[in-house]
């Protein structure tokens, strides 16, 4: 996709400019204001409501940060909007009010969600939102599937596959080797048609993202960014960096 510039022009805070130890907290307004009046772009994080709303969460269920213990899947937008942090006076946003505050003043890349399960209310809800969205702003999933729903859903909408190389934390466990195999070199693009990927900064250099990036010319983000020795590592290989604790 031609004019991705943007995408790339400045480092993407990782759901937000954050700091928990002075009552900044992830995905949050405030986060996100910082980031803008740091001159960052940012990268956030959506969940799907009961009711079918694009939420600016990280985890599925309450309670890292949260006061509560549900699972937003089974809130609806109004009752988790109504959830207290544990420290700030944020509350949860909607995708339409993180699109009111940033008003396309900085990128935005939107990692959208999944457990995997086939339910694309999400990537519904999320192209009809940003369908009357001016500013800059990117789409991206760790699951192929919901990339190719956004290509369905929304094919102008720049969309992009997060990944990384082993997929060896707890929660990839249920996946047997040859879906993470597929997943970590990029065997799904045919489908897919990423806009750019999104490969995690310790699996660099990796083949896929860079074939990828200088045989198929597709931007290539690294994250999560923490410290100038991951910083030194993309600046070899990736275009831009999400960045996190840490400011580059």
């Amino acid at each position: 996709m031609p004019g991705l510039d943007w995408l790339t022009a400045r480092p993407l805070a990782h759901r937000g400019l954050h700091d928990a130890s002075a009552g900044t907290i992830e995905n949050t307004a405030s986060a996100f204001s910082a980031a803008i009046a740091g001159g960052y772009g940012m990268e956030t994080d959506l969940q799907i409501s009961a009711d079918g709303e694009a939420m600016v969460h990280h985890d599925d269920a309450l309670g890292r940060l949260t006061e509560g213990n549900g699972r937003l899947a089974d809130m609806t937008a109004a009752e988790i909007k109504k959830v207290r942090f544990k420290a700030g006076s944020d509350r949860i946003l909607t995708l339409g009010e993180l699109c009111d505050l940033v008003a396309g003043r900085a990128t935005l890349v939107l990692e959208i969600k999944s457990r995997f399960d086939g339910d694309r209310r999400l990537v519904r809800r999320v192209g009809e939102v940003l369908a009357s969205y001016a500013g800059p702003v990117a789409t991206m999933s760790f699951d192929p599937a919901a990339i190719e729903a956004v290509r369905a859903v929304a094919p102008g909408l720049p969309r992009g596959i997060v990944a990384e190389r082993h997929y060896a934390h707890a929660e990839w466990g249920r996946f047997p080797p040859g879906v993470k195999r597929r997943m970590a070199f990029l065997l799904h693009a045919n489908r897919t048609r990423p806009h750019f990927v999104a490969y995690g900064v310790k699996d660099l250099p990796a083949v896929a993202p860079l074939v990828a990036r200088f045989v198929f010319g597709l931007p290539l983000l690294t994250w999560t960014v923490r410290s100038e020795a991951d910083r030194r590592t993309a600046a070899r290989w990736a275009n831009q960096i999400i960045f996190e604790g840490w400011r580059p």
